[in-house]
């Protein structure tokens, strides 16, 4: 773990939804459906997955086996110690040994390694307790493994389990302009009018361009005559950066969540 350039990206609150939505089920979650969820467009997802990937923050999609039922093989879990100062060494000779399917290295504490294998029957783990020792790696403790259970990290979920404000999804460029990706709320004043009376209106600011609407799947490229309607997915150029003025005529009146503080993206 943590091979990736992690340390220059920092995560926002779409990072942190994505990541909990693949959590919980990678295999069956789409891009679409996280955006859904997120209420942001379907392309950003992907291109947020892709930052993810790129930066090792998200390391990997593995399929989780049940060997028991696949063909009544066993697992088990061997908790071993190995030196100090030669366990990454050591924990990759082990990935090396048949039926050993996970090696997880620990940070202090006698047992230093925790080796996860996979064997026909008890003779076959046996044969890999042998070689185990004969890395010189002693086995401290072992365990039939029954059960293991999987779960995403809360707090990078939604905090009381429901939709919150769609959030805002914005990439900062030179000189403090930004552009900004927003879900339109249902009760936002934009909602229903067309831009050009969202701006006589003073609803949209006059600094403010409008550059992409996305709805139904649909990209539209906008006039003035273009109507703004809930949950379109706009796409909006501002040259002072998205502060809360920028955004106000997309939300819920009154509103002043869900906007993502601040982080630039490469």
């Amino acid at each position: 773990m943590g091979d990736g350039d992690g340390s220059s990206y920092r995560l926002d609150e779409i990072d942190r939804r994505i990541i909990h939505a693949l959590m919980a089920d990678a295999r069956n979650t789409s891009a679409p459906a996280i955006a859904e969820d997120v209420s942001v467009s379907g392309a950003t997802i992907r291109n947020r997955i892709a930052q993810l990937e790129e930066h090792g923050i998200i390391e990997g999609y593995h399929a989780t086996v049940d060997f028991e039922h696949a063909d009544g093989s066993l697992m088990n879990l061997f908790m071993c110690h190995a030196p100090f100062g030669e366990v990454e060494g050591v924990a990759r000779k082990i990935g090396t040994i048949p039926g050993v399917i996970n090696v997880r290295e620990l940070m202090g504490g006698r047992m230093n390694l925790h080796v996860l294998a996979v064997g026909t029957d008890t003779s076959d783990l046996r044969r890999v307790g042998r070689e185990l020792e004969r890395l010189d790696v002693e086995i401290e403790d072992e365990f039939l493994l029954q059960n293991e259970h999987d779960f995403p990290y809360t707090p990078y979920g939604p905090s009381d389990g429901r939709r919150r404000e769609p959030l805002a999804d914005y990439i900062s460029l030179t000189g403090g302009a930004e552009v900004v990706e927003v879900t339109v709320h249902e009760d936002a004043p934009i909602a229903g009018q067309n831009l050009e009376r969202a701006a006589e209106a003073g609803v949209l600011d006059d600094h403010t361009l409008v550059v992409a609407i996305e709805r139904d799947d649909a990209v539209i490229t906008p006039h003035g005559d273009t109507e703004i309607r809930p949950n379109d997915v706009v796409t909006v150029f501002s040259p002072n950066g998205s502060d809360e003025p920028t955004l106000r005529g997309f939300r819920e009146p009154g509103s002043t969540n869900g906007i993502t503080g601040g982080t630039q993206r490469e």
